[in-house]
């Protein structure tokens, strides 16, 4: 009874009044999505400016439509097209293959005809499946079953926008490009969020559910020795991005998952970034769990799920300047995961990390991510953020994370 009435408070807190989920806003003091003049998002629209949708050319026209207003998703929209309708000046995947093998092409960046023809290819494939969400805009998903497929939603320099029931997947890139000078060995880049946020503030992003569907990373081949990524982020937030909550959703099987800040030049970060996230499923997703870089980020009442020591990378990333506050988070591990594993030190100094639980087998134990860091890592990582968050409805118990969350997060579960 406990856990179910804590979830009942916390929707109500999030939620606010009115039966109408494209008419819900977020919640005085959740997270800081709700700081200032909060996240109402298009829930003052008018009746004409409610559009129903159920195909990406319906979607394309109510994103462009004046605000405010309420995009009710109907039913599966799928907004990609197969990779040869975008292919132009002669690309193709065996040529550029061959072409920039560092056997014989050597580890300097692509360049020439067939590159030209990538970028090409690739700017076709963005101009149809990138598509620009303004402010005060709220897109929702009617019912249990709305889902967006191949589709990249790029809140841009915009401010109050809610996105809340939807299913999202498989944001794949046709055209990935190789950098042999990304890491050791050189890596594949692609280029497509489910969700990307740049230069946006007042954002609230609650009850969706992310994945790569029938074509997830594990299932690419490996070209140059390396795994190509036709996938970016799930849910990116960058570019002095600002007052963000994501609650509420599940991220299942993917690698780059959550991003905030993408790089380690202070100039438009400094300040801004601040981001909460709570109540989110992550589930056999591999790494950025969130990674955070500048930003105030609140991170609690996860429940992370990591069965496969061989994949996993890491959960929370701690990047420059970044000030992690993690809190009553359940960590479920497989058998010969490594809790050490749990951070990875981006060039970060220090962390607040408290009451958090872990579960390896059937032990339920207290657990100390800093301490676990620390004891196999050098130099260690300290444990004070240097902040205490104070916009949030109330941080539950960890005991109580993994059935709530598990059972009432993702797309279909507003009430």
């Amino acid at each position: 009874m406990r856990s179910m009435l804590v979830f009942a408070l916390t929707v109500g807190a999030l939620a606010g009044p009115g039966t109408d989920p494209g008419r819900q806003t977020l919640g005085p003091g959740d997270g800081w999505g709700s700081h200032s003049s909060g996240t109402t998002g298009g829930s003052a629209a008018p009746a004409a400016n409610v559009h129903t949708v159920s195909t990406r050319d319906q979607l394309v026209n109510a994103l462009a439509a004046p605000g405010p207003k309420i995009i009710k998703v109907r039913g599966v929209i799928d907004g990609n097209l197969p990779c040869s309708s975008y292919a132009t000046g002669g690309y193709s995947l065996a040529a550029y293959l061959q072409a920039y093998d560092p056997a014989t092409w050597g580890r300097v960046d692509p360049s020439g005809p067939l590159e030209d023809a990538r970028a090409a290819s690739a700017a076709r494939q963005t101009a149809h499946i990138k598509l620009k969400v303004g402010s005060n805009t709220t897109i929702v998903g009617e019912g249990k079953h709305a889902r967006i497929k191949g589709v990249n939603l790029h809140v841009d320099k915009a401010d109050n926008v809610i996105i809340r029931n939807l299913t999202f997947e498989d944001a794949h890139d046709c055209f990935p490009q190789w950098d042999p000078l990304d890491g050791a060995e050189g890596n594949w880049n692609s280029l497509y969020d489910n969700i990307s946020l740049t230069g946006s503030t007042h954002v609230w992003v609650d009850h969706n559910t992310f994945t790569d569907g029938a074509n997830p990373d594990s299932a690419q081949p490996v070209y140059f020795g390396r795994p190509w990524q036709v996938h970016d982020g799930q849910l990116d937030i960058t570019n002095g991005s600002d007052l963000v909550t994501a609650s509420w959703n599940r991220f299942t099987g993917h690698d780059k998952t959550m991003l905030i800040g993408s790089t380690n030049n202070p100039s438009q970060d400094l300040g801004k970034l601040r981001v909460t996230v709570h109540h989110n499923h992550f589930e056999n997703t591999l790494q950025r769990l969130p990674r955070v870089r500048f930003g105030q980020v609140h991170v609690y009442n996860n429940y992370y799920e990591v069965y496969d020591p061989a994949s996993f990378v890491y959960a929370l990333g701690v990047g420059v300047q970044s000030q992690i506050y993690s809190e009553n988070n359940f960590y479920r591990l497989g058998r010969g995961v490594d809790p050490a594993k749990i951070l990875y030190n981006w060039g970060g100094t220090a962390l607040t990390a408290r009451g958090d639980l872990l579960r390896v087998g059937g032990t339920v134990t207290p657990f100390d991510p800093i301490t676990a860091y620390n004891a196999a890592n050098d130099p260690d990582l300290g444990a004070d953020a240097g902040w205490t968050p104070t916009l949030h409805t109330g941080v539950d118990p960890a005991a109580e994370v993994h059935k709530d969350v598990s059972r009432h997060a993702g797309a279909g579960e507003i009430t």
